[in-house]
């Protein structure tokens, strides 16, 4: 019997790509103040694995959960939607 486990699946835009494989995207959120009422917009990066380095600095990507790859890379790119502009 064969169970898959999707993990968690972000949107976000790649902020550094400058290592060999791994780039940072940077995911927003917005979460409400707990006392105010007011939505505060909430950013964390996180490094993902990008076999080939596809993705450039300003694209908007879709990352996906996967095994721990490293200490702090646990996210692969899972596609990109929308390339960054090239001048």
């Amino acid at each position: 019997m064969e169970t898959t486990t999707t993990g968690k699946t972000l949107e976000g835009t790649v902020v550094k790509a400058a290592m060999k494989d791994t780039c940072t995207v940077s995911v927003e959120r917005f979460e409400k103040h707990p006392k105010y009422q007011k939505f505060i917009k909430k950013s964390k990066k996180f490094l993902v694995h990008d076999a080939g380095n596809t993705a450039k600095v300003g694209d908007k990507v879709s990352i996906r959960e996967i095994r721990p790859l490293s200490k702090r890379k646990h996210f692969t790119l899972a596609s990109i939607l929308v390339s960054a502009k090239t001048e």
